[in-house]
Protein backbone atom coordinates (compact mmCIF):
# COMPACT_ATOMS: atom_id res chain seq x y z
CA UNK A 1 0.00 0.00 0.00
CA UNK A 2 1.43 3.35 -1.04
CA UNK A 3 1.90 6.25 1.35
CA UNK A 4 -0.60 8.26 -0.69
CA UNK A 5 -3.26 5.58 -0.17
CA UNK A 6 -2.46 5.32 3.53
CA UNK A 7 -2.83 9.09 3.91
CA UNK A 8 -6.17 8.97 2.08
CA UNK A 9 -7.44 6.14 4.27
CA UNK A 10 -6.23 7.91 7.39
CA UNK A 11 -7.99 11.12 6.37
CA UNK A 12 -11.20 9.25 5.61
CA UNK A 13 -11.00 7.39 8.92
CA UNK A 14 -10.47 10.59 10.90
CA UNK A 15 -13.42 12.35 9.26
CA UNK A 16 -15.63 9.27 9.62
CA UNK A 17 -14.71 8.98 13.29
CA UNK A 18 -15.45 12.67 13.87
CA UNK A 19 -18.82 12.43 12.12
CA UNK A 20 -19.65 9.24 14.01
CA UNK A 21 -18.91 10.92 17.33
CA UNK A 22 -21.02 13.89 16.29
CA UNK A 23 -23.84 11.53 15.30
CA UNK A 24 -23.65 9.76 18.64
CA UNK A 25 -24.19 13.15 20.26
CA UNK A 26 -26.82 14.51 17.85
CA UNK A 27 -29.05 11.43 17.64
CA UNK A 28 -29.64 10.94 21.39
CA UNK A 29 -30.06 14.69 21.79
CA UNK A 30 -32.67 14.71 19.02
CA UNK A 31 -34.50 11.73 20.50
CA UNK A 32 -34.40 13.26 23.96
CA UNK A 33 -35.60 16.60 22.62
CA UNK A 34 -38.58 15.01 20.90
CA UNK A 35 -39.43 13.04 24.02
CA UNK A 36 -39.23 16.14 26.21
CA UNK A 37 -41.43 18.09 23.81
CA UNK A 38 -44.10 15.37 23.80
CA UNK A 39 -43.99 15.00 27.58
CA UNK A 40 -44.74 18.69 27.89
CA UNK A 41 -47.69 18.38 25.51
CA UNK A 42 -49.02 15.39 27.47
CA UNK A 43 -48.82 17.25 30.78
CA UNK A 44 -50.50 20.28 29.21
CA UNK A 45 -53.32 18.13 27.82
CA UNK A 46 -53.80 16.43 31.19
CA UNK A 47 -54.06 19.87 32.79
CA UNK A 48 -56.96 20.70 30.43
CA UNK A 49 -58.89 17.56 31.45
CA UNK A 50 -60.87 19.20 34.31
CA UNK A 51 -62.21 21.88 31.94
CA UNK A 52 -63.11 19.22 29.38
CA UNK A 53 -64.78 17.16 32.11
CA UNK A 54 -66.81 20.21 33.17
CA UNK A 55 -67.92 20.65 29.57
CA UNK A 56 -69.23 17.09 29.45
CA UNK A 57 -71.08 17.54 32.76
CA UNK A 58 -72.62 20.83 31.65
CA UNK A 59 -73.89 19.19 28.51
CA UNK A 60 -75.14 16.24 30.59
CA UNK A 61 -73.22 14.03 28.16
CA UNK A 62 -71.82 10.71 29.30
CA UNK A 63 -68.04 10.44 29.54
CA UNK A 64 -66.58 8.33 26.75
CA UNK A 65 -64.92 5.12 27.93
CA UNK A 66 -62.40 5.20 25.09
CA UNK A 67 -59.57 7.58 24.10
CA UNK A 68 -60.65 10.78 22.35
CA UNK A 69 -58.53 13.19 20.31
CA UNK A 70 -57.51 16.48 21.87
CA UNK A 71 -55.23 18.30 19.46
CA UNK A 72 -52.18 16.12 18.80
CA UNK A 73 -52.87 13.88 21.78
CA UNK A 74 -55.36 11.27 22.86
CA UNK A 75 -57.16 11.62 26.20
CA UNK A 76 -59.18 9.14 28.27
CA UNK A 77 -61.12 9.66 31.53
CA UNK A 78 -61.36 7.11 34.33
CA UNK A 79 -64.07 8.28 36.77
CA UNK A 80 -64.01 7.06 40.35
CA UNK A 81 -63.74 4.59 41.76
CA UNK A 82 -60.42 3.72 40.11
CA UNK A 83 -59.64 0.05 40.58
CA UNK A 84 -57.05 -2.15 38.98
CA UNK A 85 -58.24 -4.35 36.16
CA UNK A 86 -58.90 -4.44 32.40
CA UNK A 87 -60.23 -1.33 30.66
CA UNK A 88 -61.02 -0.12 27.17
CA UNK A 89 -58.04 2.20 27.35
CA UNK A 90 -54.41 1.87 26.37
CA UNK A 91 -53.43 -0.51 29.16
CA UNK A 92 -55.24 -2.13 32.07
CA UNK A 93 -55.42 -0.14 35.30
CA UNK A 94 -53.00 -1.18 37.99
CA UNK A 95 -52.54 -0.66 41.68
CA UNK A 96 -50.12 2.13 40.76
CA UNK A 97 -52.90 3.89 38.86
CA UNK A 98 -55.18 3.60 41.87
CA UNK A 99 -52.41 5.09 44.00
CA UNK A 100 -52.08 8.03 41.59
CA UNK A 101 -55.86 8.61 41.66
CA UNK A 102 -55.89 8.70 45.45
CA UNK A 103 -52.83 10.99 45.57
CA UNK A 104 -50.63 8.37 47.16
CA UNK A 105 -48.27 8.12 44.16
CA UNK A 106 -47.00 10.79 41.72
CA UNK A 107 -48.04 10.98 38.05
CA UNK A 108 -45.84 9.01 35.67
CA UNK A 109 -44.92 8.42 32.00
CA UNK A 110 -44.69 5.10 30.15
CA UNK A 111 -44.46 3.77 26.61
CA UNK A 112 -47.08 1.21 25.53
CA UNK A 113 -48.28 -0.53 22.39
CA UNK A 114 -51.93 -0.07 21.48
CA UNK A 115 -53.68 -1.03 18.29
CA UNK A 116 -50.40 -1.99 16.61
CA UNK A 117 -48.82 1.38 17.35
CA UNK A 118 -46.53 2.76 20.07
CA UNK A 119 -47.64 5.55 22.38
CA UNK A 120 -46.13 7.75 25.03
CA UNK A 121 -48.67 7.75 27.90
CA UNK A 122 -49.01 10.13 30.86
CA UNK A 123 -51.13 9.12 33.86
CA UNK A 124 -52.30 11.78 36.35
CA UNK A 125 -55.13 12.35 38.84
CA UNK A 126 -58.29 14.00 37.54
CA UNK A 127 -58.89 17.06 39.70
CA UNK A 128 -58.84 16.55 43.47
CA UNK A 129 -58.18 13.36 45.41
CA UNK A 130 -60.44 10.43 44.46
CA UNK A 131 -62.05 12.29 41.59
CA UNK A 132 -60.77 9.86 39.02
CA UNK A 133 -57.85 9.42 36.66
CA UNK A 134 -56.88 10.88 33.30
CA UNK A 135 -54.51 9.46 30.71
CA UNK A 136 -53.04 11.36 27.80
CA UNK A 137 -51.13 9.65 24.98
CA UNK A 138 -49.05 10.71 22.00
CA UNK A 139 -48.36 8.36 19.04
CA UNK A 140 -44.63 7.77 18.56
CA UNK A 141 -44.80 6.57 14.95
CA UNK A 142 -44.04 10.04 13.60
CA UNK A 143 -41.05 10.29 15.94
CA UNK A 144 -39.88 6.88 14.79
CA UNK A 145 -40.09 8.07 11.18
CA UNK A 146 -38.19 11.24 12.07
CA UNK A 147 -35.48 9.32 13.92
CA UNK A 148 -35.22 6.74 11.14
CA UNK A 149 -34.75 9.53 8.61
CA UNK A 150 -32.17 11.11 10.91
CA UNK A 151 -30.28 7.81 11.15
CA UNK A 152 -30.26 7.49 7.37
CA UNK A 153 -29.12 11.09 7.02
CA UNK A 154 -26.32 10.69 9.56
CA UNK A 155 -25.21 7.42 7.97
CA UNK A 156 -25.13 9.01 4.53
CA UNK A 157 -23.28 12.00 5.97
CA UNK A 158 -20.66 9.73 7.57
CA UNK A 159 -20.12 7.71 4.38
CA UNK A 160 -20.18 10.76 2.11
CA UNK A 161 -17.91 12.77 4.39
CA UNK A 162 -15.44 9.89 4.64
CA UNK A 163 -15.46 9.45 0.86
CA UNK A 164 -14.97 13.15 0.15
CA UNK A 165 -12.29 13.40 2.85
CA UNK A 166 -10.49 10.36 1.44
CA UNK A 167 -10.52 11.78 -2.09
CA UNK A 168 -9.38 15.18 -0.85
CA UNK A 169 -6.65 13.64 1.29
CA UNK A 170 -5.47 11.56 -1.65
CA UNK A 171 -5.28 14.60 -3.93
CA UNK A 172 -3.55 16.65 -1.25
CA UNK A 173 -1.16 13.79 -0.45
CA UNK A 174 -0.32 13.48 -4.12
CA UNK A 175 0.57 17.15 -4.28
CA UNK A 176 2.52 17.10 -1.02
CA UNK A 177 4.32 13.85 -1.80
CA UNK A 178 5.28 14.81 -5.35
CA UNK A 179 8.66 16.23 -4.22
CA UNK A 180 9.21 13.10 -2.12
CA UNK A 181 8.47 11.01 -5.21
CA UNK A 182 11.07 13.03 -7.10
CA UNK A 183 13.52 12.52 -4.25
CA UNK A 184 12.82 8.79 -4.35
CA UNK A 185 13.57 8.74 -8.08
CA UNK A 186 16.87 10.53 -7.48
CA UNK A 187 17.82 8.10 -4.69
CA UNK A 188 17.00 5.14 -6.93
CA UNK A 189 19.03 6.72 -9.73
CA UNK A 190 22.01 7.23 -7.42
CA UNK A 191 21.69 3.65 -6.16
CA UNK A 192 21.49 2.20 -9.67
CA UNK A 193 24.17 4.33 -11.36
CA UNK A 194 26.49 5.12 -8.41
CA UNK A 195 26.38 8.72 -9.63
CA UNK A 196 26.23 11.15 -6.71
CA UNK A 197 24.11 13.81 -8.36
CA UNK A 198 20.82 15.18 -7.10
CA UNK A 199 19.80 17.48 -9.93
CA UNK A 200 16.13 18.29 -10.32
CA UNK A 201 15.30 18.53 -6.62
CA UNK A 202 13.37 21.65 -5.65
CA UNK A 203 14.66 22.99 -2.35
CA UNK A 204 13.33 26.52 -2.71
CA UNK A 205 10.46 26.19 -0.22
CA UNK A 206 10.44 26.59 3.54
CA UNK A 207 8.63 23.37 4.46
CA UNK A 208 10.11 20.10 5.69
CA UNK A 209 10.11 18.54 2.21
CA UNK A 210 12.14 21.41 0.76
CA UNK A 211 14.49 21.17 3.72
CA UNK A 212 14.88 17.43 3.08
CA UNK A 213 15.64 18.12 -0.59
CA UNK A 214 18.28 20.71 0.34
CA UNK A 215 19.82 18.36 2.91
CA UNK A 216 19.92 15.50 0.41
CA UNK A 217 21.49 17.71 -2.24
CA UNK A 218 24.09 18.90 0.27
CA UNK A 219 24.76 15.33 1.40
CA UNK A 220 25.22 13.96 -2.11
CA UNK A 221 27.43 16.92 -2.98
CA UNK A 222 29.60 16.25 0.07
CA UNK A 223 29.75 12.54 -0.74
CA UNK A 224 30.66 13.35 -4.32
CA UNK A 225 33.45 15.67 -3.15
CA UNK A 226 34.66 12.97 -0.77
CA UNK A 227 34.63 10.39 -3.56
CA UNK A 228 36.53 12.72 -5.88
CA UNK A 229 39.03 13.43 -3.11
CA UNK A 230 39.53 9.71 -2.56
CA UNK A 231 40.06 9.18 -6.27
CA UNK A 232 42.57 12.04 -6.36
CA UNK A 233 44.32 10.59 -3.33
CA UNK A 234 44.58 7.17 -4.95
CA UNK A 235 45.79 8.68 -8.22
CA UNK A 236 48.35 10.89 -6.47
CA UNK A 237 49.51 8.06 -4.22
CA UNK A 238 49.93 5.69 -7.15
CA UNK A 239 51.92 8.35 -8.99
CA UNK A 240 54.17 9.01 -5.98
CA UNK A 241 54.66 5.30 -5.30
CA UNK A 242 55.42 4.44 -8.92
CA UNK A 243 58.75 6.31 -9.10
CA UNK A 244 60.49 4.82 -6.02
CA UNK A 245 59.07 1.38 -6.79
CA UNK A 246 60.38 1.51 -10.36
CA UNK A 247 63.80 2.64 -9.15
CA UNK A 248 63.86 -0.01 -6.43
CA UNK A 249 62.94 -2.77 -8.88
CA UNK A 250 65.57 -1.53 -11.34
CA UNK A 251 68.31 -1.65 -8.70
CA UNK A 252 67.24 -5.13 -7.61
CA UNK A 253 67.29 -6.31 -11.24
CA UNK A 254 70.80 -4.90 -11.65
CA UNK A 255 71.89 -6.80 -8.56
CA UNK A 256 70.32 -9.93 -9.97
CA UNK A 257 72.03 -9.55 -13.34
CA UNK A 258 75.44 -8.92 -11.74
CA UNK A 259 77.47 -11.15 -9.47
CA UNK A 260 75.61 -10.36 -6.30
CA UNK A 261 77.59 -8.74 -3.54
CA UNK A 262 80.88 -9.38 -5.40
CA UNK A 263 79.87 -6.76 -7.98
CA UNK A 264 81.71 -3.47 -7.29
CA UNK A 265 78.45 -1.55 -7.77
CA UNK A 266 76.55 -3.75 -5.31
CA UNK A 267 77.09 -1.59 -2.20
CA UNK A 268 75.91 1.53 -4.02
CA UNK A 269 72.87 -0.28 -5.42
CA UNK A 270 71.99 -1.72 -2.01
CA UNK A 271 72.35 1.72 -0.42
CA UNK A 272 70.12 3.24 -3.09
CA UNK A 273 67.55 0.46 -2.67
CA UNK A 274 67.48 1.02 1.08
CA UNK A 275 66.99 4.74 0.58
CA UNK A 276 64.15 4.14 -1.84
CA UNK A 277 62.55 1.63 0.53
CA UNK A 278 62.82 4.26 3.27
CA UNK A 279 61.03 6.75 1.03
CA UNK A 280 58.28 4.21 0.47
CA UNK A 281 57.97 3.64 4.22
CA UNK A 282 57.71 7.39 4.87
CA UNK A 283 55.11 7.75 2.14
CA UNK A 284 53.02 4.86 3.46
CA UNK A 285 53.27 6.19 7.02
CA UNK A 286 52.18 9.62 5.85
CA UNK A 287 49.23 8.12 3.99
CA UNK A 288 48.19 6.26 7.14
CA UNK A 289 48.45 9.45 9.20
CA UNK A 290 46.49 11.40 6.62
CA UNK A 291 43.69 8.83 6.71
CA UNK A 292 43.83 8.65 10.51
CA UNK A 293 43.26 12.34 11.14
CA UNK A 294 40.70 12.57 8.36
CA UNK A 295 38.32 9.79 9.45
CA UNK A 296 38.92 9.04 13.14
CA UNK A 297 37.36 11.07 15.94
CA UNK A 298 40.22 12.73 17.79
CA UNK A 299 40.52 12.64 21.58
CA UNK A 300 40.98 16.13 23.01
CA UNK A 301 42.29 17.23 26.37
CA UNK A 302 44.16 20.18 27.85
CA UNK A 303 47.71 20.20 26.43
CA UNK A 304 50.71 22.47 27.14
CA UNK A 305 51.63 23.57 23.63
CA UNK A 306 54.99 24.98 24.76
CA UNK A 307 56.00 21.61 26.29
CA UNK A 308 55.02 19.79 23.10
CA UNK A 309 57.19 22.16 21.07
CA UNK A 310 60.04 21.68 23.54
CA UNK A 311 59.99 17.89 23.04
CA UNK A 312 59.86 18.22 19.26
CA UNK A 313 62.82 20.64 19.25
CA UNK A 314 64.87 18.32 21.48
CA UNK A 315 64.42 15.42 19.07
CA UNK A 316 65.12 17.58 16.02
CA UNK A 317 68.43 18.85 17.43
CA UNK A 318 69.74 15.30 17.52
CA UNK A 319 69.06 14.54 13.87
CA UNK A 320 69.75 17.98 12.33
CA UNK A 321 73.10 19.22 13.70
CA UNK A 322 73.66 21.37 10.59
CA UNK A 323 70.79 23.72 11.57
CA UNK A 324 70.54 26.05 14.56
CA UNK A 325 67.23 25.57 16.36
CA UNK A 326 66.10 28.53 18.45
CA UNK A 327 62.91 28.73 20.46
CA UNK A 328 60.77 31.38 22.10
CA UNK A 329 58.15 29.44 24.02
CA UNK A 330 55.47 31.17 26.08
CA UNK A 331 53.33 29.06 28.37
CA UNK A 332 50.19 28.11 26.47
CA UNK A 333 47.37 25.65 27.28
CA UNK A 334 45.29 24.41 24.35
CA UNK A 335 42.47 21.89 24.09
CA UNK A 336 43.61 19.32 21.57
CA UNK A 337 44.72 15.76 20.88
CA UNK A 338 48.28 15.57 22.30
CA UNK A 339 49.55 13.02 19.75
CA UNK A 340 48.07 14.93 16.82
CA UNK A 341 49.51 18.25 18.01
CA UNK A 342 52.95 16.71 18.46
CA UNK A 343 52.78 15.21 14.96
CA UNK A 344 51.79 18.58 13.47
CA UNK A 345 54.60 20.37 15.33
CA UNK A 346 57.12 17.75 14.19
CA UNK A 347 56.01 18.10 10.57
CA UNK A 348 56.39 21.89 10.70
CA UNK A 349 59.87 21.65 12.25
CA UNK A 350 60.97 18.91 9.82
CA UNK A 351 59.76 21.01 6.89
CA UNK A 352 61.77 24.00 8.12
CA UNK A 353 64.90 21.86 8.63
CA UNK A 354 64.57 20.41 5.13
CA UNK A 355 64.54 23.87 3.56
CA UNK A 356 67.18 25.48 5.77
CA UNK A 357 70.73 25.71 4.39
CA UNK A 358 73.69 24.48 6.49
CA UNK A 359 74.20 26.90 9.35
CA UNK A 360 70.73 28.33 8.88
CA UNK A 361 68.39 29.08 11.75
CA UNK A 362 64.96 27.63 12.50
CA UNK A 363 62.89 29.65 14.96
CA UNK A 364 60.08 27.90 16.85
CA UNK A 365 57.66 30.21 18.69
CA UNK A 366 54.68 29.48 20.93
CA UNK A 367 52.40 32.40 21.80
CA UNK A 368 49.92 32.51 24.67
CA UNK A 369 47.09 32.93 22.17
CA UNK A 370 47.36 29.31 21.03
CA UNK A 371 49.69 29.63 18.03
CA UNK A 372 52.77 27.62 17.09
CA UNK A 373 55.01 29.35 14.51
CA UNK A 374 58.01 27.82 12.73
CA UNK A 375 60.26 30.08 10.62
CA UNK A 376 63.14 29.02 8.37
CA UNK A 377 65.80 30.80 6.31
CA UNK A 378 65.31 28.78 3.16
CA UNK A 379 64.45 29.96 -0.35
CA UNK A 380 60.86 30.74 0.66
CA UNK A 381 57.67 29.96 -1.25
CA UNK A 382 56.78 31.50 -4.57
CA UNK A 383 53.62 33.60 -4.61
CA UNK A 384 51.92 31.26 -7.08
CA UNK A 385 52.63 28.28 -4.80
CA UNK A 386 51.22 29.80 -1.57
CA UNK A 387 47.58 28.66 -2.09
CA UNK A 388 48.70 25.05 -2.58
CA UNK A 389 51.42 24.43 0.01
CA UNK A 390 49.01 22.52 2.28
CA UNK A 391 47.51 20.37 -0.51
CA UNK A 392 48.23 16.67 -0.59
CA UNK A 393 51.20 15.65 -2.75
CA UNK A 394 51.74 19.23 -3.85
CA UNK A 395 55.40 20.01 -4.32
CA UNK A 396 56.74 23.27 -5.70
CA UNK A 397 59.19 23.15 -8.57
CA UNK A 398 62.10 23.81 -6.24
CA UNK A 399 61.07 20.90 -3.99
CA UNK A 400 60.70 18.18 -6.60
CA UNK A 401 64.37 17.28 -6.41
CA UNK A 402 64.27 16.91 -2.62
CA UNK A 403 63.14 13.80 -0.72
CA UNK A 404 59.68 13.77 0.81
CA UNK A 405 56.15 12.62 0.19
CA UNK A 406 54.41 15.95 -0.18
CA UNK A 407 52.04 14.97 2.64
CA UNK A 408 53.64 16.54 5.71
CA UNK A 409 51.97 19.94 5.46
CA UNK A 410 48.70 18.36 4.29
CA UNK A 411 48.67 16.36 7.53
CA UNK A 412 49.23 19.59 9.49
CA UNK A 413 46.23 21.23 7.82
CA UNK A 414 44.06 18.17 8.40
CA UNK A 415 45.01 18.12 12.10
CA UNK A 416 44.27 21.84 12.39
CA UNK A 417 40.86 21.48 10.75
CA UNK A 418 40.01 18.46 12.91
CA UNK A 419 40.49 20.70 15.97
CA UNK A 420 38.63 23.67 14.51
CA UNK A 421 41.91 25.53 14.05
CA UNK A 422 43.83 26.92 11.09
CA UNK A 423 47.27 26.82 9.50
CA UNK A 424 48.76 29.42 7.18
CA UNK A 425 51.99 30.32 5.40
CA UNK A 426 53.52 33.80 5.70
CA UNK A 427 56.36 34.73 3.33
CA UNK A 428 59.41 36.34 4.95
CA UNK A 429 62.23 38.36 3.47
CA UNK A 430 64.29 35.22 3.79
CA UNK A 431 62.35 32.00 4.14
CA UNK A 432 58.78 31.41 5.28
CA UNK A 433 56.82 31.24 8.52
CA UNK A 434 54.19 28.53 9.02
CA UNK A 435 51.64 29.32 11.74
CA UNK A 436 49.39 26.70 13.39
CA UNK A 437 46.45 28.05 15.46
CA UNK A 438 44.62 25.81 17.95
CA UNK A 439 41.69 26.46 20.32
CA UNK A 440 42.66 27.50 23.83
CA UNK A 441 41.62 25.45 26.84
CA UNK A 442 38.67 26.90 28.74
Amino acid sequence: MTLRTRVALAGAAVVAAALLIASLVVYPAMASGLGGQHDGELVLAAGQAPQLLATFKAARAPLPDYPVSVGNTLLQFFPPPVNSGPTTGFVPLSDRDAGVAFGKLPPYFQEVSYGGARYRVYTAPLGQVDEGLVRTAFPLDRDDDTLNNLRLLLGALILGGALIAGMGARLLAGRVLRPIGRLTEVVEYVTATRTLTASGLDGSGRDEVARLARSFTTMTGALNESLLAQRRLVADASHELRTPLTSLITNLELLGEGRGTADPQAPALVHEARAQAGELRVLVNDLVELARYGDVQIHTEDVRLDLVAERVIARARGRAPHVRLRDELAECLVHADPDAVERAAANLVDNAIKWSPPGGEVLVEVAAGGTLSVSDQGPGIATEDLPFVFDRFYRAKAARSLPGSGLGLAIVRQIAEAHGGTVRAEPLTRGVRLVLSLPLAT
